[in-house]
């Protein structure tokens, strides 16, 4: 059988990034691919902290049934959150009198979440803070990170003080970097890492900031030149948005798309010297892009939708996910390891 072998991209975005689960799901079942690199940010983060813990469990059958056993208790612990626990999860770190409790109980937390981070820091919580997503981490069938065997994994985080990205790769992927990729600042308290080159602690946010997700990792001589980009914010809306949460929820996207279209604006100024001949004897790595999308369903979303982890929700997108990558595999598989499949033209024109 000719093996196609391909690195992955995973974004991040919440609650959405159920339909990189489904996609994963689907590439695990296709012997025919073989993933050899993971660059993930966020719930991208999370979801290759499982497809990377599972496949270094062993080769064939066995390490992708323990990375499929992995993503499925992600998922299942983070659709436990509800609308309501959600609402008891917060109360618990900004306590309020009990009629404001019955009162916002009546409404979905996405409603009224925005105005409480602007009053409230996480750091307000005192001793009792704690992360949720780290005993979800910790408790994965097969919680082997940062290991030697299986696909190489980078994690992309934002250094607080600098505003730059940091990828963790290799034995300094651990649950603490993924929960520092995955630190929306106005729920979760930066996540603090020793630096090994400054000698000190370095405080973390969200990679989304700095890279969403970082893809000159993948660059690497040793892996493949097929990067494909698990896209989970989208790029192009047409309708303008007018009402305040609409506006608001375009800026979103665009500031969490910023770093990966410039690096994919990057990609088409060498693919274009490498086009003219204008790179002969320069190491400068011709890579081949692809993605994994669904455009109409996530234009049919909004960014408030990734605050709420429902199990219904989460199963449409992970659905959605299976059905995305059943398209690639049958229109775009033979693509690999000969062209690109993404048209950045779309995106940049062809100036």
């Amino acid at each position: 059988m000719d093996v196609k072998r391909i690195n992955l991209a995973l974004q991040g975005g919440g609650a959405h990034g159920a339909f990189a689960w489904g996609v994963l799901d689907r590439l695990l079942d296709e012997p025919g691919i073989e993933i050899r690199g993971i660059s993930g940010t966020s719930a991208g983060a999370l979801n290759g902290a499982a497809l990377a813990a599972g496949l270094s469990c062993g080769p064939g059958r066995r390490g992708r049934e323990a990375a499929r056993q992995n993503l499925a208790y992600i998922w299942s612990q983070v659709g436990q959150v509800s609308d309501n626990s959600v609402v008891r999860w917060l109360h618990s770190m900004f306590p309020a009198p009990r009629a404001w409790q019955r009162l916002t109980e009546l409404f979905s937390p996405v409603a009224w979440l925005g105005s409480l981070t602007r009053v409230f820091s996480p750091y307000d919580s005192g001793p009792f803070y704690t992360n949720p997503l780290a005993a979800i981490l910790r408790e994965m069938p097969h919680p082997r990170l940062g290991r030697e065997e299986g696909p190489a994994f980078f994690v992309t985080a934002t250094n607080v003080r600098t505003g730059l990205v940091r990828v963790f790769g290799g034995a300094e992927v651990t649950v603490d970097s993924i929960l520092a990729s995955a630190c929306l600042p106005e729920l979760f308290r930066a996540v603090e890492i020793d630096d090994p080159l400054t000698g000190g602690r370095e405080a973390y946010w969200d990679g989304g900031y700095s890279g969403n997700p970082a893809l000159f990792p993948l660059y690497r001589p040793d892996l493949p030149r097929d990067i494909v980009i698990v896209n989970i914010n989208p790029m192009l809306r047409d309708a303008v948005p007018k009402t305040p949460a609409a506006i608001q929820d375009r800026v979103n996207e665009i500031s969490f798309n910023a770093a990966l279209l410039a690096e994919l604006r990057a990609i088409n100024f060498v693919k274009r010297l490498h086009a003219e001949d204008r790179l002969t004897g320069r190491p400068m790595k011709n890579v081949l892009l692809h993605a994994f999308m669904d455009e109409d369903l996530m234009n049919s979303l909004s960014a408030s939708t990734k605050l709420i982890p429902n199990p219904g929700l989460l199963q449409r997108m992970h659905d959605a996910g299976v059905e995305a990558a059943d398209r690639f595999l049958e229109d775009d598989a033979e693509n690999l390891g000969e062209r690109d499949s993404y048209d950045l033209s779309r995106l940049f024109g062809r100036r």
